[in-house]
């Protein structure tokens, strides 16, 4: 499909960290970004979009946690974590479809945004179940950390220095079960929001899925279900306008055009670090080289800069006489 980008937004697009999680500005941030997808339907691009959900998630599941002494009481049932992720799409999905809606409509615009309950095929052996390492919830003191280690058996991590946040496990999405009704969603002129949080995990087991406990990197499920559905331009939102090497030193050095090749060396160098831009640098790779035409890394604000080609980090693949392949966008 031409002139089709995947749009992928962390959580944190509307909850920041460390902040309190008010539904009132998650629906102001979410109107802004609709504002942000309409100006982009309105360019003539069909828009996929897909979002992270670790502040939601988190904060779902610490409401249960809250009342967990009372809940047998109450008979209320026990909420595992791969129900809190269906909560959490379901509710995020809403906030943005309706902000989305609105700002459509209001431009005479008609194309309409809808919200698919994603599933994500994961392997059941894989060894992320063993190993937790994606963050959810709220930031948390050492103290605050210790004290859930010791009262609610949680595996938390330091992710900068003094702060603390509970992590899970986050399997590798091997499916998006939905990638072609999606498709056709896309090809009947929707704006779709999809995969949220990386899709709801499942397992493939006697001819079944089952739900398991997990939260998938939503950045891995959106390169995934872009090359799936087949969308030409995979955009991973983060919080700079451009991938750097040397980030932070005097030598910090913006990509702005690159091949594979170039950016895997710099990935296997350690220039992106795992728990920042490393997971965005693997799933545009994975893309590009899956098939996908075109994979641009760049920040919110630059979203329809990065589109036209004027700002944000470009990956392709060249062709055999060495020309960039197109992507659509005026370059």
């Amino acid at each position: 499909m031409s002139r089709t980008a995947l749009v992928a937004i962390g959580g944190n697009a509307l909850v920041l960290d460390g902040e309190p999680g008010s539904v009132v500005r998650q629906q102001e941030r979410a109107a802004h970004f609709a504002e942000q997808v309409a100006d982009l339907v309105a360019d003539g691009w069909t828009i996929l979009v897909t979002h992270g959900n670790g502040p939601q998630v988190g904060f779902i599941l610490r409401r249960g946690e809250l009342v967990a002494p009372e809940a047998t009481l109450e008979g209320l049932p026990e909420l595992p974590l791969w129900l809190a992720v269906a909560d959490s799409q379901g509710g995020i999905g809403h906030i943005l479809a309706v902000a989305m809606n609105t700002e459509l409509e209001r431009r005479g615009l008609a194309a309409r945004a809808i919200a698919v309950l994603t599933h994500a095929e994961v392997d059941a052996d894989d060894p992320a179940f063993a190993r937790p390492t994606k963050p959810i919830g709220s930031t948390m003191t050492a103290e605050t950390a210790r004290l859930r280690e010791a009262e609610e058996g949680w595996a938390v991590t330091e992710t900068s220095p003094g702060t603390f946040r509970r992590v899970v496990p986050s399997p590798r999405p091997r499916l998006i079960v939905e990638s072609e009704q999606i498709r056709s969603l896309m090809l009947a002129g929707a704006v779709v929001i999809a995969a949220g949080g990386g899709g709801i995990p499942v397992v493939r087991q006697d001819d079944a899925w089952h739900s398991v406990d997990a939260v998938i990197d939503k950045d891995r499920a959106s390169a995934l279900l872009a090359a799936s559905a087949g969308v030409e331009t995979l955009v991973l939102v983060t919080g700079v306008d451009e991938v750097y090497v040397g980030f932070g030193t005097p030598d910090q050095r913006a990509l702005r055009d690159v091949d594979p090749e170039e950016l895997r060396a710099h990935l296997d160098a350690g220039q992106f670090p795992a728990g920042s831009m490393g997971p965005k640098v693997e799933s545009a790779l994975q893309f590009v080289t899956g098939g996908g035409r075109h994979a641009v890394i760049t920040s919110l604000p630059r979203l329809r800069d990065a589109l036209e080609g004027r700002a944000g980090t470009h990956l392709t693949v060249r062709d055999r006489q060495g020309s960039a392949a197109s992507a659509g966008a005026s370059r």
